[in-house]
C-alpha cells in the first residue's frame, strides 16, 4: 500500500475512534508505520489531514447515491420511500460490506456532523448530493417548504448515523435480521419526513 494511503487509513481509524482532538499526528504515524515527518509531508498539518481524510471517500459515496437515483428514475415513478432508500442504503451497504475503513468513515462523518466547526467541510463533501435529493423530494411535494425538506433530510441522516454507530444497541435489545433493521430505518425516516412535508406550516408542532 502506498505511504499516503496508509497514512489516510490510520488517520481515518484514529479520528473516528478519538475525534479530532484525541488523535495525535504521532499516534497516526505510529499506526501507519511511518515517521511523523512523512505525515506532515503527505497530509500537511493536523486540520488539513482531517480534511483529506473526510473528503477521500465522499466522492465515492456521492457516486453510489447518484447512480442509485438514476436507476430508481429508470424504473418508473419516484417515491419518498424510494429516494430515502437509495440515499441511506448506499451508505449502510458500504459501511457493512466495504470493510473496516467504511465503518471508520461512518463514525468519522458522525463527528463531522456533530461539530459546527466542520460546517464548511460538510457543505463541500455532502451538500451537493443532499441538495439533489432535496430537490427530488420537493418535486414530489410541491406544496412543501424547502425548510421542511431540509429538516427531514437532516433528521434522516442523523437517524442513519445513529443506526450505523449504535446498531449494537438494537441487537442488545432485540436481535433481528440486519436487512430488516435497514428496512425499519427507512420506514421510520419516511414516515417522519412525510409528516413534516405535509404539515400545515402554521400548525403547532408541539
Amino acid at each position: 500500500m502506498q505511504t499516503k494511503a496508509r497514512i489516510l487509513d490510520a488517520a481515518e481509524a484514529l479520528f473516528a475512534e478519538r475525534g479530532f482532538e484525541g488523535a495525535s499526528l504521532r499516534d497516526i504515524a505510529a499506526l501507519a508505520g511511518v515517521q511523523v515527518g512523512l505525515v506532515h509531508h503527505h497530509g500537511g498539518g493536523k486540520e488539513e489531514l482531517f480534511h483529506q481524510t473526510v473528503t477521500r471517500r465522499a466522492d465515492e459515496l456521492a457516486d453510489v447515491r447518484l447512480a442509485g437515483l438514476e436507476r430508481l428514475r429508470a424504473e418508473g415513478a419516484l417515491s419518498l420511500r424510494g429516494l430515502l432508500d437509495v440515499f441511506m442504503r448506499a451508505y449502510v451497504t458500504l459501511a457493512r460490506t466495504g470493510g473496516p475503513h467504511w465503518q471508520h468513515y461512518g463514525r468519522l462523518v458522525a463527528h463531522v456532523s456533530a461539530d459546527p466547526r466542520w460546517r464548511p467541510l460538510a457543505a463541500q463533501c455532502f451538500d451537493p448530493t443532499a441538495n439533489r435529493f432535496i430537490e427530488e423530494i420537493l418535486a414530489l411535494y410541491p406544496q412543501a417548504e424547502r425548510q421542511a425538506a431540509a429538516t427531514g433530510q437532516v433528521y434522516s441522516v442523523a437517524a442513519m448515523l445513529a443506526f450505523l454507530n449504535t446498531g449494537w444497541r438494537i441487537e442488545a435489545l432485540s436481535p433481528g435480521a440486519a436487512e430488516a433493521q435497514v428496512d425499519q430505518l427507512i420506514a421510520f425516516c419516511t414516515a417522519g419526513m412525510e409528516a413534516i412535508l405535509t404539515a400545515n406550516p402554521g400548525q403547532s408542532q408541539g
